[in-house]
């Protein structure tokens, strides 16, 4: 039940609705959340809209674990401004940019694995946004955790990692190992 679709369903281009605080609070968007969480540690990722599962609506998980970010080499780490971000919810989520800075990284997406490419994203976003208890919050965010955000919103409003990439630096997994994650 709830499995990653993949690039080409019709899902993925929709714009999602947003959920009302009754529905939050239900027992079905409850168990897609818990769901969805399952879902993305299986695949691994660090997050997961829900129009990845089919269905179209404003919900996203998020999770960075130290684990991951173990992987990277203290440069890599810091070039990212990456640090670990614990599994929370965004329902309705609403992004704004902050500050002028952006920084461009390969991104890949779990509706299209295999495959990542450079995307430009900001730096610093903050989102408004409703938890799993249908409570108001806001977050401010840098660096990786701000492309997670930018990257999951996106997906809300049927928008894929590809339309935003420099599509010249499409590589597969393989050759991104192979030829670019030297610097070469």
């Amino acid at each position: 039940m709830y499995e990653i679709v993949k690039a080409g369903d019709p899902v993925l281009r929709l714009a999602a609705r947003p959920l009302s605080s009754d529905e939050i609070q239900g027992e079905a968007i409850q168990q897609l959340i818990a769901a969805m969480a399952e879902r993305m540690r299986e695949a691994p990722g660090v997050g997961l809209a829900a129009p990845q599962v089919g269905v179209s609506v404003q919900l996203v998980v998020i999770e960075d674990r130290p684990e991951y970010i173990e992987r990277l080499n203290d440069a890599e780490r810091r070039e990212r401004e990456r640090e670990p971000v614990p599994l929370h919810v965004l329902i309705n989520p609403v992004l704004s940019v902050e500050g002028e800075k952006s920084a461009v990284f390969f991104e890949g997406c779990l509706s299209i694995p295999g495959y990542q490419g450079r995307v430009a994203r900001a730096r610093a976003v903050r989102v408004e946004a409703l938890d799993e208890r249908a409570t108001p919050l806001t977050i401010r965010a840098h660096g990786w955790y701000a492309r997670i955000l930018q990257h999951e919103i996106d997906h809300l409003n049927g928008i894929l990692c590809v339309d935003r990439m420099d599509l010249r630096t499409l590589t597969t997994l393989e050759n991104y190992d192979r030829y670019w994650r030297a610097g070469r």
